[in-house]
């Protein structure tokens, strides 16, 4: 119970960080979509190159984060030097690829479709080493438990990204992509010297052996977060060919869809933070309870719990559309319909994250790298096949076929290898209310006012809350409140 209140605590605070953040970086969503009309397809070109710097940098951090805390925690080895070891790789993977990329700026462009901005992939280029050298700075004070720092320093970076962009935008009048990509640079640049103490405190010493042993432990991990991030960013990688190369669209109108349905992501995106606020708590504690006899109970009550609130969370999103949709500007709205698949998929996503842990946990993590491999195959045949038709649906769709089979392809030899008793019967019938829930708010007529629809949705979200309240979260068991519904 202990652990599961750390949990939560921590949780709460990454996803204040998480969440937040991201719910005020949405204020550059409208703030784009206003300013860069989806019909000059310029918010395409950013959703494009940030699936190309996502990949990139999922890369240059080569699975050290998982491995940091993996070996951090093993016995025998000495945390600082095991962090050092890291940062030392990594470090100089990101200096090799900034490096890379100028010397062959103009082949790189040629190849991805800019051979006229050399610019922005240069910004974007250094952005993202900036951001794997940061990577195990942040790992490491997610081991030293110092949750507030880091979400101070997550939450500073985008005040900043934040403010400049208005100041550029709003107040300058600026409405060049090419702004976007800079203030990202000075934003990441400024946060990369905050990390100082800890680079300083540190007794750096770069161990080849351990090194080795951090290899062979990462290489899997690495190729598993390939795999993860194309399953979520390839569809935005791929669109601008796959969309016009059977000769029925136009490059310009690629950018046009695809900026619709980068816009239109942003929204659906809240599954993500959840997602990524519970890793980043969770994943220090469960390396660190591997050992307890209750470890294994307590991963299947945190995935009953991780799924509840993701489900909440879709609900939430789904009820108040009418109002989270006034986020992007009007001539996106097309992609809303997106939103719910893109959702559903990152719900898997996070489910299959729930999973992992098993293959990890054994120091199997090939295991992982072949299940990724095998989902990212599914995401990438949907995409090629059905984008030329469907256009973006198809790649709404690809993104639950491919985490779907990763997902289930996990829990089935999880449960051969390292079997855990996970609630399935209370987890379906969580499922299954989502699911009657969510088709009774699509079938309300869109004739009806806003309020009455809204009404309607928020009874049905009370009734899910009530559900959980009943079953899971009795309102005695709950602080402050707790008190006066105790016998």
């Amino acid at each position: 119970m202990a652990n599961m209140k750390s949990l939560a605590k921590d949780t709460a605070i990454y996803g204040l960080s998480s969440i937040v953040g991201r719910f005020l970086n949405y204020l550059l969503v409208p703030l784009y979509t206003h300013v860069i009309s989806a019909s000059t397809g310029g918010y395409g070109v950013v959703t494009n190159l940030y699936a190309y710097t996502a990949l990139i940098l999922v890369i240059l951090t080569f699975g050290m984060e998982t491995t940091f805390f993996r070996f951090a925690n093993k016995e025998g080895e000495n945390p600082h030097t095991v962090f050092s070891t890291a940062m030392g790789m990594v470090g100089f993977l990101a200096v090799m690829n900034f490096l890379l990329i100028l010397f062959f700026i103009t082949p790189f462009c040629d190849y991805i479709g800019y051979p006229d901005n050399h610019d922005y992939i240069l910004m974007m280029t250094a952005v993202v080493s900036l951001d794997a050298i940061q990577a195990i700075p942040f790992s490491y004070l997610r081991y030293q438990k110092k949750a507030i720092k880091f979400a101070s320093l997550k939450l500073l970076f985008i005040a900043m990204n934040i403010g400049l962009n208005l100041l550029y935008f709003l107040v300058l009048g600026k409405d060049d992509v090419y702004y976007v990509f800079f203030l990202n640079l000075v934003c990441t640049g400024i946060i990369t010297f905050f990390f100082l103490p800890e680079m300083l405190q540190i007794k750096w010493k770069f161990d080849f052996s351990l090194l080795r042993r951090m290899f062979s432990y990462s290489w899997p991990i690495l190729i598993l977060g390939i795999a993860g991030i194309l399953n979520q960013a390839f569809d935005k990688m791929i669109f601008p060919w796959a969309y016009t190369h059977t000769g029925l669209h136009t490059a310009a109108d690629s950018q046009v869809q695809l900026g619709i349905y980068g816009a239109c992501v942003k929204i659906a995106m809240i599954m993500a933070m959840i997602t990524q606020a519970f890793r980043y708590a969770y994943e220090p504690i469960v390396f660190a309870k591997a050992k307890d006899r209750d470890s294994k109970e307590y991963y299947a009550v945190a995935m009953k719990f991780f799924l509840i609130f993701t489900l909440f969370a879709f609900l939430c999103v789904m009820g108040y559309m009418d109002i989270l949709k006034l986020i992007i500007g009007k001539d996106y709205w097309a992609g809303l319909q997106s939103v719910p698949i893109v959702m559903a998929a990152e719900i898997m996503m996070g489910v299959y994250f729930n999973l992992s842990f098993w293959y990890k946990l054994i120091d199997k993590t090939i295991w992982g790298a072949w299940f990724s491999i095998i989902g990212c195959a599914v995401l990438i045949a949907v995409n090629i096949i059905f984008i030329p038709k469907y256009g973006y649906m198809a790649c709404a769709w690809g993104g639950v076929a491919g985490y779907g089979t990763a997902m289930i392809l996990s829990y089935i030899v999880g449960q051969i290898k390292n079997p855990i008793s996970y609630p399935l019967k209370s987890i379906f019938v969580y499922v299954l209310i989502t699911v009657l829930f969510f088709v009774i708010m699509q079938l309300l007529p869109e004739t009806w006012p806003t309020w009455a629809r809204i009404g309607i949705n928020t009874i049905l979200i009370i009734a899910f809350v009530a559900h959980i309240i009943y079953h899971d979260m009795p309102l005695q068991s709950l602080p402050v409140v707790g008190k006066y519904f105790r016998k």
